[in-house]
């Protein structure tokens, strides 16, 4: 949540016209734009290839890019609040010595978020090629009272793409199936009777439509 200190500091109009065109705007959006968005993006992308690709991928390896690139944005965009500060104007291609050792700091802050993005294609790569088979639901883990063998049989999962092999086939069902949460077996029977009901209900209207197209013809 640093990024949201930003916020709390821009929004007082006196100080957002101070450092409206200085490098603390460039650090708040920055660190909205990577802590924020990049990473909700590479936390999708880990918790769907498995289900998009079929292939598990290097856990070890994902946890090792999550943390380097953490702190390569840090290094990055944390720096240029203080720039912000000392009044560093923004869309300059060069700037005075003085603020020489934040840019420093933060240059080396974007080589190791480099470094964690070459990490990333690789274990995308290793992925592809070394990627072993995955089951339906790669993320299931036993609760009390249970374990992979029964979530695997009962098939009890929080959701429908779960069912489906991994990848899954284009157009898996025929019709759309009935959703029901685990252990929801009443809802279940509730929904059946209040089908027949309606069949119940429906069967008049057609044998009175049925008895109109006789006398018609």
């Amino acid at each position: 949540m640093f990024w949201r200190l930003g916020e709390v500091v821009l929004a007082n109009a006196s100080l957002d016209i101070a450092f409206h065109d200085t490098y603390y705007v460039v650090a708040h959006f920055h660190y909205v734009l990577s802590m924020g968005a990049v990473f909700a993006l590479f936390s999708g992308w880990y918790f769907w290839i498995p289900k998009i690709l079929g292939l598990d991928y290097n856990m070890l390896l994902s946890k090792v890019h999550f943390w380097i690139f953490f702190i390569g944005v840090n290094v990055t965009f944390f720096p240029q609040h203080f720039l912000g500060l000392q009044a560093m104007p923004r869309r300059i291609s060069d700037y005075p010595d003085a603020f020489a050792g934040w840019n420093l700091i933060s240059s080396y802050g974007s080589m190791i978020s480099v470094v964690a993005t070459g990490l990333f294609l690789y274990i995308v790569y290793i992925q592809l090629v070394e990627g072993k088979a995955t089951s339906r639901y790669p993320w299931a883990y036993p609760q009390f009272f249970s374990d992979l063998l029964q979530i695997n049989l009962n098939r009890a999962y929080n959701s429908l793409e779960w069912c489906l092999n991994s990848p899954p086939k284009p157009h898996a069902f025929v019709s759309l199936p009935l959703m029901s949460g685990p252990g929801e077996k009443s809802k279940l029977t509730i929904d059946t009777k209040a089908a027949e009901k309606h069949k119940a209900q429906k069967a008049p209207i057609c044998l009175i439509v049925l008895l109109m197209t006789l006398i018609k013809d």
